[in-house]
């Protein structure tokens, strides 16, 4: 009998050691958890929202993260010599001592170039598009944020910066593709460790000129005669002037503390502000645009409506689109194009109503280059005349009015004008006419905002 048991325990002890049990398996680090992931084009873009931060930060307990494409080498230096990589150094030291300021600590400057230019597609261009998403990517599924904050994805007069634009654009399509497991894969546990992980909702803020902030500082800034202000209604508006419960100071004092900081920027705004004790410059609410929400709640809600702890399935977006065109058409391209697909790509098509009619904001008697595209979508050879209707003191140097156009055919326009100078903030209107035969084809407006404050090209 004792031999049998003793054959029966070999057997089991043989069992068990052949069921060896795996170890669990690792959790995400906690330590880079966010609820809300900043993404953003500049060390100090921050600023723009610094009212809103220190709410979610000092009396939601709301983890924030940031990620700054670029250093901003290529910026002003408004206290010393340092220009460049030395300029970018400096930039990002400020603006990680700013962060910390409101308990921020993880931020990643990913060092693409700091790109001066208008255009959406020069920035993505010089950033290497690709290599700067698979980034972003990767660090929205290390941080797994609730909510991701960034530029609005829309040209509008003041709101011009590419960079800006290229930080969203990459914002956006990060959050359409961190939950995917095909996308990025090599990220993913059988090699970087990570999971996918699906942002809940995503907002924008802008630097136009109704958002009113603080680098707006004394310019005399005239408000579109021709529309409403695009931010009413589009989502939630955060008072600066409260005064935070737990820290006993104004938002509108604590964003002057933390724009403080950015000293080779317009960080003087801040310290005027704390030396003087009037933070004016600082008082204009934090105005959001909600962009998309994956768990339901209302446009102006809370930013957190409706976000509650854990994953929530991953949404694919409908991608790109063929559209079937006919005819003779003229249309805007370079990043008016560029948006009108990418807004019907990434399902953001609400932001198309924000701005019907284009607009954009100059330095007056600068040049302006508008991309136009004439199409021909018959089955003739035609040619197209373009004229343009300026207002007074505009000159127009296009090299050519008139384009022929074989069957198919999709012709790139590159408009150029001068402006005019002016003695104080001024809109003007300006259309492009399209003519085939003496038939009318199409026309396109642009508003143009002349006045400082705007950009040169």
């Amino acid at each position: 009998m004792k031999t049998i048991w003793l054959m029966l325990a070999l057997v089991v002890t043989a069992e068990t050691a052949a069921r060896r049990k795996a170890p669990q398996l690792p959790k995400p680090d906690d330590r880079y958890k966010a609820d809300i992931l900043l993404i953003i084009a500049h060390p100090d873009d921050d600023t723009a929202v610094a009212a809103y931060l220190a709410r979610a930060i000092y009396e939601e307990h709301r983890p924030v993260a940031v990620i700054c494409a670029t250093r901003g080498d290529k910026g002003g230096n408004k206290v010393g010599s340092a220009q460049g990589a030395a300029l970018g150094a400096e930039r990002e030291i400020e603006s990680r001592q700013a962060l910390a300021s409101f308990g921020v600590k993880n931020v990643w400057f990913l060092g693409a170039p700091d790109t001066p230019s208008q255009d959406v597609l020069r920035s993505l261009e010089y950033w290497d598009h690709g290599s700067v998403l698979g980034q972003v990517v990767r660090l929205v599924r290390l941080t797994r944020p609730e909510v991701i904050l960034t530029w609005l994805p829309a040209y509008v007069a003041g709101e011009n910066h590419a960079d800006h634009q290229g930080s969203t654009v990459i914002a956006n399509e990060a959050f359409d593709l961190a939950g995917d497991r095909s996308a990025f894969a090599e990220q993913l546990a059988t090699t970087e460790g990570l999971h996918p992980w699906q942002p809940k909702k995503i907002y924008y803020f802008s630097d136009a000129f109704e958002a009113s902030g603080y680098w707006l500082g004394n310019l005399p800034v005239t408000p579109s005669p021709f529309r409403k202000n695009f931010l009413d209604g589009m989502g939630p508006a955060y008072s600066a002037t409260v005064v935070s419960p737990s820290r006993q100071l104004s938002y509108a004092r604590l964003a002057a503390e933390e724009t403080s900081f950015y000293l080779t920027q317009d960080g003087r705004f801040g310290k005027e502000a704390l030396e003087t004790g009037n933070f004016t410059n600082f008082e204009s609410p934090v105005r959001l645009i909600c962009g998309k929400s994956l768990v339901g709640g209302s446009v102006t809600g809370d930013v957190f409506e409706g976000v509650v702890p854990g994953t929530v399935p991953f949404v694919r977006v409908r991608g790109s689109q063929r559209q079937v065109r006919e005819g003779l058409s003229l249309e805007f391209g370079g990043p008016w194009a560029f948006y009108r697909e990418f807004w019907k790509a990434h399902q953001i098509e609400h932001l198309a109503r924000l701005l019907p009619i284009p607009e954009m904001a100059i330095d007056p008697s600068s040049p302006l280059h508008i991309p136009l595209v004439i199409r021909n979508d018959t089955g003739s050879s035609e040619e197209v005349t373009l004229t343009a209707a300026l207002p007074k003191g505009w000159t127009d140097q296009t090299r050519h009015t008139v384009y022929p156009l074989m069957p198919g055919d999709v012709y790139p326009v590159q408009a150029i004008l001068l402006s005019p100078g002016t003695q104080k903030p001024e809109w003007q209107e300006i259309t492009w006419k399209a003519e085939a035969g003496r038939r009318p084809i199409g026309s396109v407006t642009l508003r143009v905002y002349l006045g400082e404050g705007g950009m040169p090209q």
